[in-house]
């Protein structure tokens, strides 16, 4: 049998290492994780127990329309409740969009570095990927615009950034907007939305009144600490959620995510705790780059992109030696730099001590 072309050479996502196997490697008894930008504080407490509760109907297949869920979300959000579908994870949407629009004459535009799902699952469809580099860690959209052809279908805009942390602020995005042409998506991949602290970071759910080539994606997997639950979501015009869902698998969420999901959107205190938190906290990692005279990308997430001027991969390994799994720079298109996620106060005081330690 001979797989599909576009499928030769490709490698599926490489997450960040698990914390058993280091432990195993080196033999340490405690490894701290700051490398796939999960929430250090977990979910709301009360996520527990309603999980516990839906362990009784683990033998009937979910809700496929995630009807609570939905009527929650679309609640909080002042949607209507066929704007949205949801997924396995936002990067479940993602493949969704590219299995409904993309075919091996298409194209999509994207900024380079960004998050590597967009490029990884229009590849299989066999369309072509046009990266346009960032400026100054941002995303370029004046060159991005340039990029769009005739046979560009999709745009992603990742805002705030993965692995860079920037954001597209209002202005950028609204002028970027108005020049796209109608017939082309405009994904806004808000992932780390909960994080953001800029006044000027778009307002991008009351555009979709009038701009129907307008996506945006949002997760259950970060602020929420709902990683391992795998609960993502999509809000467009009725019509685009319409003409997509047939993509969608069948019970593609599942019961005790879809509750989970729920519980944890009734738990806003607890998400404006986490962003309380993630600010105070990601300021250490910036005073300490302004100190040391490091280079660094304003971050509107909870992590930081950090150029500290030696390979990406023996600071990697370094703190690695010390309990600490991070992100090698080199991986994500930054050879001198590491990817860190902002964790607990004494997570961040720990890390950082190893890193001055390190500099010495």
């Amino acid at each position: 049998m001979n797989i599909k072309s576009s499928m030769v050479g490709l490698q599926p996502y490489q997450p960040g290492k698990p914390i058993e196997e280091v432990k195993r490697e080196l033999g340490l008894k405690e490894v701290i994780k700051l490398a796939s930008n999960e929430n250090p504080y977990g979910s709301s407490p009360s996520v527990e127990k309603a999980i516990m509760e839906e362990f009784q109907n683990i033998a009937v297949y979910p809700d496929g329309y995630a009807q609570e869920l939905r009527t929650k979300t679309a609640n909080l959000l002042g949607v209507n409740e066929q704007q949205l579908i949801f997924g396995n994870g936002s990067d479940e949407i993602i493949l969704i969009l590219c299995r409904s629009f993309l075919t091996n004459e298409d194209n999509i535009v994207i900024a380079d570095p960004t998050f590597s799902q967009y490029a990884h699952n229009a590849v299989i469809e066999g369309t072509e990927i046009k990266a346009v580099p960032l400026n100054n860690g941002v995303h370029d959209l004046d060159e991005m615009h340039k990029a769009i052809d005739d046979n560009t279908k999709m745009v992603f805009v990742c805002n705030p950034n993965n692995p860079t942390g920037t954001y597209v602020n209002e202005d950028a995005f609204m002028s970027f907007l108005k020049k796209v042409p109608k017939d082309v998506l405009v994904v806004s991949d808000e992932a780390y939305y909960e994080y953001v602290t800029a006044e000027d970071y778009p307002s991008t759910l009351p555009l979709l009144k009038d701009y129907p080539n307008l996506m945006i994606l949002r997760t259950f997997s970060k602020a929420y600490g709902l990683a391992s639950l795998r609960v993502g979501y999509g809000i467009g015009s009725e019509k685009l959620i319409r003409e997509i869902d047939p993509g969608r698998g069948p019970f593609n969420t599942n019961t005790i995510a879809q509750k989970a999901a729920l519980t944890a959107l009734e738990d806003q205190e607890f998400i404006e705790s986490c962003y309380r938190k993630n600010k105070t906290e990601l300021a250490k990692y910036v005073d300490f780059c302004e100190k040391n005279g490091f280079d660094y990308y304003p971050s509107q997430a909870n992590f930081i992109l950090m150029d500290l001027r030696k390979p990406g991969s023996d600071i990697f390994q370094y703190l690695l030696s010390k309990g600490f799994i991070t992100r090698n720079g080199e991986a994500l298109g930054f050879p001198t730099s590491i990817r860190i996620t902002v964790g607990t106060p004494e997570q961040n005081d720990k890390i950082i001590e190893e890193l001055t330690n390190w500099l010495v």
